[in-house]
């Protein structure tokens, strides 16, 4: 069952990829561009010049035309191939341990949880930049930072489930929801308050550029997720109508 689900969840993961491959080609390539014209226009004395995020430095040797066509490509389908393989074990573990979820329903409150935990709260902390923006002296650092309240973020979450389960048993289960949201929003608060923070935006910068490269950033993740979770559901639903109607699905053994 485990496999069945594993292989599922690659194959949605791999079309979410290709979907999110898309909408980052149409939507963020164009605010890239825009921001490393104004980076090459800028004076070099007038502060930080390069930043991590959507581009390689030039010493090593990647061209722009290849970061934006196959770097694109084969970075989001093979983040999103990992992911749908871990989001297909984390269902397979869930089933039957969370209380009464649907287990047609729960991949997309499983894939919005994602979307939430793994990119939402750590990037409301440290938000992508787009080229122009970020001190390289401090970019080791960020990137330490970053993935360590994803993993913060993530050790969270399984105490608020934990919080949760041990809950439902003493109060409604809308109250016990409710107080594993409220102990992951509170970890969440004190560890972001103590992380340090970087304001690297130059003054020159357009703040509308800025905006619309972190919504599209946003919206590259939630195309991924959403992509993940409606594939996964149509290519499980026969899987689980076996697993779940057994006598239905073999009406011969009834």
């Amino acid at each position: 069952m485990t496999g069945r689900l594993l292989y599922r969840g690659m194959l949605a993961g791999l079309l979410a990829g290709l979907l999110a491959f898309g909408v980052a080609k149409v939507i963020g390539e164009p605010l890239i561009e825009r921001a490393i014209a104004l980076e090459d226009a800028a004076p070099h004395s007038h502060g930080v010049e390069h930043s991590h995020e959507p581009a390689a430095p030039a010493d090593e040797g990647v061209s722009r035309e290849v970061q934006r066509t196959l770097g694109l490509f084969v970075a989001i389908v093979t983040y999103s191939l990992a992911m749908g393989g871990i989001f297909a074990l984390v269902y397979a573990f869930c089933m039957g341990r969370i209380g009464k979820a649907n287990p047609k329903m729960f991949p997309v409150l499983l894939a919005l949880s994602a979307f939430v935990i793994i990119y939402l709260v750590p990037a409301l902390k440290y938000p992508p930049n787009p080229p122009a923006i970020g001190n390289p002296e401090t970019f080791q650092e960020r990137t330490q930072l970053f993935f360590l309240m994803i993993l913060v973020s993530v050790v969270a979450a399984l105490i608020a489930v934990n919080v949760t389960r041990r809950l439902s048993g003493s109060m409604r289960h809308g109250r016990s929801i409710s107080a594993g949201v409220l102990s992951y929003a509170i970890i969440m608060a004190v560890v972001g308050g103590s992380f340090p923070s970087f304001s690297e935006v130059p003054d020159h910068f357009p703040a509308d550029l800025l905006w619309d490269f972190r919504l599209a950033s946003m919206g590259v993740q939630a195309v991924m997720w959403g992509g993940i979770a409606v594939a996964f559901s149509l290519l499980s639903d026969r899987l689980l109508d076996a697993v779940l109607n057994p006598k239905q699905a073999n009406p011969k053994r009834a």
